[in-house]
């Protein structure tokens, strides 16, 4: 890490840490004083978005269903398949308890409230409030909030080509039974956290619910 000084705050970003079992105690023996900022999403739909990434660059991988299960018929998930593990937050939150309060930790909801969690984030790291919602506006291609100007340039930045790509379409029966599977994890890392379901919500339980409603 670079030397900060007085009145500076170096951030670093690298997602594979949160998951990667010897990053906290590494992280710990460098500064106990760390602040942690950790960015989750609804784990199928992060699951999903895991496939999709790597079958744009594999076409030939099997399907997404073929990679879920262990067996099919008894519904048995393939917890060693990367993309269903990653998303059993508590598990990996536990290892970072172990050498961080969670005094020490902020968690955002980037997609649903970029500015107002932005806010909380500035509060949390000790900074003057300076993004707010006149930084942002909602880029409905990509399906993500995007900033309306990059520092130093006039053109408004969003996410690259790599990000924002449709999802394939993933039987309704193999989401539920993927959120059945998430479900107990989900509620640790909520109590663990102390926050609520409400970021967790995706587009596949709003697109139930809206089947089920035009089905009455």
């Amino acid at each position: 890490m670079p030397r900060t000084l007085d009145g500076q705050i170096t951030m670093e970003k690298t997602p594979s840490y949160f998951v990667t079992r010897e990053a906290p105690a590494r992280i710990s023996a460098m500064s106990k004083d760390t602040k942690l900022i950790v960015v989750v999403r609804e784990p199928v739909t992060r699951a999903i978005s895991d496939y999709t990434q790597t079958l744009s660059k594999r076409p030939d991988i099997p399907t997404f269903e073929s990679l879920t299960f262990k067996n099919r018929s008894t519904g048995l998930i393939d917890t060693s398949w990367s993309a269903i593990q990653i998303g059993i937050y508590a598990k990996h939150l536990e290892h970072w308890l172990r050498h961080f309060p969670i005094s020490q930790m902020s968690g955002e909801q980037l997609i649903s409230d970029p500015a107002g969690e932005l806010g909380r984030v500035q509060d949390f790291l000790g900074l003057k409030r300076i993004i707010t919602d006149k930084h942002f506006y909602f880029n409905k291609t990509k399906g993500f909030p995007c900033l309306k100007k990059a520092e130093g340039s006039s053109k408004p930045h969003c996410l690259g080509k790599t990000k924002g790509r449709t999802h394939p379409e993933i039987a309704q029966e193999v989401v539920q039974r993927l959120r059945e599977f998430y479900r107990p994890f989900n509620l640790k890392f909520y109590q663990m956290t102390g926050t609520t379901s409400a970021g967790m919500d995706n587009k596949y339980n709003l697109k139930r619910k809206k089947k089920e409603s035009m089905e009455i």
